[in-house]
């Protein structure tokens, strides 16, 4: 079976900033998008979990499977939301079957 190279983006961020993440990816031609409750983890402020978490929901996973010359766009786009906020951008090279859905 044929694949094809294409990029994984994974944005952890806030999640009442969800919303507004998403939307700026649609603007920038992100046409699908993952999104997924995160339960807890642990970083430059100590672990933490969901439950232990003020305020409304805790964190959010978005997920993106794009084509690569579209990155820098999208990069763009998240990073204008998450730089003021708590969130990770990561970027890992994959590869998809039926490359026409990305």
């Amino acid at each position: 079976m044929q694949t094809h190279k294409a990029k994984r983006v994974e944005i952890i961020i806030e999640a009442p900033m969800q919303s507004r993440l998403t939307s700026a990816l649609t603007r920038a031609g992100v046409t699908g998008f993952t999104i997924l409750p995160v339960l807890g983890g642990s970083g430059r402020s100590g672990e933490w979990t969901r439950e232990g978490q003020v305020g409304r929901g805790g964190m959010v996973a978005v997920v993106c499977l794009i084509r690569p010359e579209r990155l820098e766009t999208l990069l763009d786009a998240a990073f204008a939301v998450v730089e003021r906020h708590i969130g990770v951008v990561s970027v890992t090279d994959c590869e998809v079957l039926r490359a026409e859905r990305f």
